[in-house]
């Protein structure tokens, strides 16, 4: 790395901190993060083309859902000329993030971006992912987590409630669905680029669920994590 890159690199992530600590407030329980993550509260993502300057860009702003991967080929298939899609999300369905980044990917030549005060989070990761090249501003949050497949609360009362062998079901279930996630992020992260240690390293030493102990969930990589595990690139 040239030394312009490694002042380049410095500013950035000086700028970052900044952003983070004097235009927002820190989550107490998940202090790498911002309290209020500002990652759009549409309940589906929107997929709106705009011109930016010359640049023709696709924000992509909202949760992901199923149905996400669809509208996502007829836009891109409606706007070839999409140069970025910047994102902004809470995440949502895992499996419909990892087919919208490989969807973005099967597009040669489409940046992803987290700009300034934007945050991906979950699914989101591996939308981003999908980008060739990939770029998080200064102020952008890449927000990770532990993937889990238990946040359908009343599916799990339901079982409870139907007795032990419904609940032994649900439960393997779960655990089976758990590992052929895991072990599809493991394939994706490798076909993008990405170092699996951002799974092994940071994403599962977040716990699933808050304890009363311990109510930290959630992790933001700085920038020089964003570059160790090839998230990111290094300016030039």
């Amino acid at each position: 790395m040239t030394s312009r890159s490694k002042l380049f690199r410095l500013a950035l992530s000086a700028f970052a901190l900044v952003g983070l600590t004097a235009a927002t407030d820190i989550d107490p329980a998940n202090p790498t993060c911002p309290l209020n993550p500002n990652w759009s509260a549409n309940p589906t993502m929107t997929l709106k083309v705009e011109k930016r300057g010359r640049m023709k860009v696709m924000l992509a702003e909202g949760r992901i859902d199923s149905g996400l991967p669809d509208r996502l080929s007829a836009a891109l298939k409606a706007n070839p000329d999409v140069e970025e899609i910047w994102l902004r999300s809470p995440g949502g369905d895992a499996r419909a993030g990892n087919t919208a980044g490989r969807i973005i990917r099967s597009n040669p030549g489409i940046l992803t971006r987290v700009p300034t005060g934007w945050t991906c989070f979950s699914a989101c990761n591996f939308v981003f992912m999908g980008g060739l090249p990939r770029v998080i501003d200064p102020g952008g949050v890449f927000m990770v987590h532990m993937f889990t497949r238990t946040g359908d609360r009343s599916t799990i009362d339901m079982s409870v409630a139907m007795g032990t062998d419904a609940t032994r079901e649900l439960i393997g279930g779960i655990e089976q669905d758990s590992a052929l996630l895991a072990s599809e992020d493991n394939d994706f992260l490798i076909k993008m680029g990405v170092s699996r240690k951002l799974l092994t390293d940071v994403m599962y030493q977040q716990q699933a669920v808050a304890t009363a102990e311990d109510r930290s969930t959630r992790r933001c990589l700085t920038l020089d994590e964003a570059l160790k595990y090839g998230v990111t690139y290094a300016p030039e």
